[in-house]
């Protein structure tokens, strides 16, 4: 990769010492050594592991901690810099194109695979314990509250789409000033570069947060959580894979960004690591962008704009996850579907889908609103989740991944059609 590592400590020979030799190790091959090793130590150390549960938990604290700032001054900061509103629309518009299309092959390859492997068919829920959900919010109150009526208090609420819509009518105010919004311009650019510094300090205590996180999940849960559900698990597994490599990889990046995988794939390591291990696409956000601009290429305009919304509207991991469980639900209550109901399910989940909470277990929370319009109830609907929930965190780790690949290959398109990537550096991401 191309990002630069701290400097070495060396020793009185010349030699690097063990800082330096630290340091020297790419961030993401650091990481996996970390997952891999806090795999072993929690199937070892058992419950006994949860006594390093605060050391994940300081570590996703220090990354949702730059959500919020990197957020809004990467959008205001984009948005300036374009200088043209009409760049932004037409980036807009091609971003928002590409997150449906992308959902939409995610929800058929979730319909497929589930309909191909039958994870439902001979379930019992004999044991689950029945967990209803909350309505889900109406989607025209959704949409009017993405106006904040309080700037200040959408930041301190974490309310993503409020705080983009804020940073981008920022951004157009000091586009539509011209000369006399320069030093804010400048305060905004210089604030990005700042957060995105900070970011790369808190990227160094991933290994020890990634150990942690594994180490408990495995601990407490093991690979019995695969054994118990091993069908839809493995349905997950090889729609996550296919989702990540052929639909991101190959379709996006390759055919439509006219770009080769494996540098993307290579570039966007450390974001992946940090998906997977905190299960939440958000917490990976400020590493996507630290990986967009200086691994990819992207230009920070188009990093700083596609980015923080599909944090919020880039689900194909959740959307892909949500057909699957529908599937799993009606297999398992016996209901016979038509080529209407597949239809349904897919236009529902694909529109849903943009609504998932970027959080552990967000999918599960939308899930009530597809299975209702195939007609399950909210009884069955509250016994399908029980069922899964104790056993969705490692579904969870595995689905964030085509979360967080999603949101990188059409950031990759977008600079690419707008000529706003730097290909030579690029292709020339490598591990340093």
């Amino acid at each position: 990769m191309t990002d630069t590592a701290p400097p070495a400590a060396a020793t009185d020979a010349g030699k690097p010492g063990p800082l330096g030799r630290w340091f020297g190790i790419a961030l993401w091959k650091r990481i996996m050594a970390a997952l891999v090793l806090g795999a072993i130590v929690g199937l070892l150390w058992g419950e006994g592991a949860t006594s390093i549960a605060w050391i994940g938990e300081l570590f996703v604290r220090l990354i949702r901690m730059l959500v919020v700032p990197l957020v809004f001054l990467t959008i205001a900061s984009g948005v300036a810099a374009l200088a043209d509103p009409k760049r932004l629309g037409s980036i807009g518009i091609k971003t928002l194109a590409m997150y449906v299309f992308t959902t939409s092959l995610a929800v058929t390859t979730g319909l497929v695979v589930a309909t191909l492997i039958a994870p439902g068919a001979g379930a019992s829920f004999a044991g689950a314990v029945p967990k209803a959900l909350t309505e889900p919010q109406d989607p025209a109150r959704m949409f009017i509250e993405i106006v904040p009526d309080n700037p200040i208090g959408a930041m301190a609420n974490g309310a993503t789409l409020s705080i983009i819509f804020f940073a981008i009518v920022v951004g157009a105010g000091v586009i539509a000033a011209g000369k006399e919004a320069e030093p804010v311009r400048r305060l905004l650019t210089s604030g990005t570069a700042v957060m995105l510094r900070i970011v790369g300090f808190v990227m160094e205590t991933a290994p020890f947060g990634v150990f942690a996180l594994i180490a408990v999940m495995m601990g407490t849960t093991g690979p019995s959580s695969f054994l118990a559900i091993f069908k839809l698990a493995l349905c997950v597994l090889t729609g996550a894979t296919i989702v990540t490599l052929v639909i991101h990889g190959g379709i996006v990046v390759r055919l439509l960004a006219w770009l080769p995988p494996l540098p993307f794939f290579r570039g966007i390591a450390d974001a992946i690591m940090v998906g997977f291990s905190t299960s939440s696409s958000s917490a990976a956000l400020p590493v996507a962008i630290r990986v967009a601009e200086r691994n990819l290429g992207v230009s920070p305009p188009v990093a700083s704009t596609v980015l923080p919304l599909g944090a919020t509207i880039g689900m194909d991991g959740a959307a892909m996850y949500v057909a699957m469980l529908t599937l799993f639900s009606a297999q398992a209550f016996g209901l016979d579907l038509s080529l209407a109901d597949y239809l349904v399910i897919a236009g529902t989940t694909t529109i849903v889908a943009m609504g998932v909470a970027p959080v552990p277990s967000g999918s599960l929370f939308v899930l009530a609103a597809v299975l209702h319009a195939i007609g399950i109830t909210p009884e069955q609907t509250a016994l399908v989740v029980g069922f899964i929930l104790p056993f969705d965190r490692i579904l969870d780790m595995i689905r964030t991944v085509p979360n967080v690949t999603c949101d990188l290959s059409i950031a990759t398109a977008v600079a690419r059609w707008e000529k706003e990537i730097d290909v030579d550096e690029y292709l020339s991401a490598r591990d340093v």
